[in-house]
């Protein structure tokens, strides 16, 4: 297998075409790692989701980092790693363009609201919070079969 580094702009089209990944935020110096669904713009991640841990953490310090990965065979995988500043979109008069945008970005991808908007088990409905991630580092790897991994394939298809 082959690794290679990405480059600023392989790891923005990459973002382009995923869109589950794996959020960070700290809280005092302990982190927290949830699931996310998001959509990319070339600009800003979105996201959906309701009030709990992850926004009361993200609120308090809004430097975050976002894992995303593909993995389609052990020697076929990519990596996206980005580093940025989470920015919720409230509903007020200030953010309504932005709120728009961003139902815009969310809608292109199907169940876009779920699973931010289905009611957890034993717990009462909560209103959605949409939120943007400004991306300030994106770093990425992407593997390849070598030579040999390539050789043998082809002899066993």
């Amino acid at each position: 297998m082959l690794i290679h580094e990405m480059t600023e702009d392989e790891c923005h089209a990459a973002l382009k075409e995923m869109d589950f990944g794996r959020l960070a935020c700290v809280h005092g110096n302990q982190p927290y790692i949830v699931p996310v669904h998001f959509c990319y713009d070339g600009r800003h991640l979105y996201g959906i989701t309701t009030l709990g841990q992850k926004i009361e953490w993200m609120r308090s310090n809004p430097l975050v980092c976002l894992e995303a990965d593909e993995r389609t065979y052990h020697d076929r995988w990519v990596s996206i790693v980005v580093f940025g500043r989470y920015e919720e979109l409230p509903d007020t008069p200030e953010y309504q363009r932005a709120r728009a945008h961003s139902l815009e970005v969310l809608q292109s991808r199907t169940m876009w609201w779920e699973p931010a908007c289905v009611p957890t088990e034993g717990r009462e409905r909560r209103p959605p919070i949409f939120y943007r991630i400004s991306i300030e580092q994106v770093t990425g790897r992407r593997a390849i079969p070598d030579a040999i991994e390539v050789a043998a394939e082809e002899s066993h298809g």
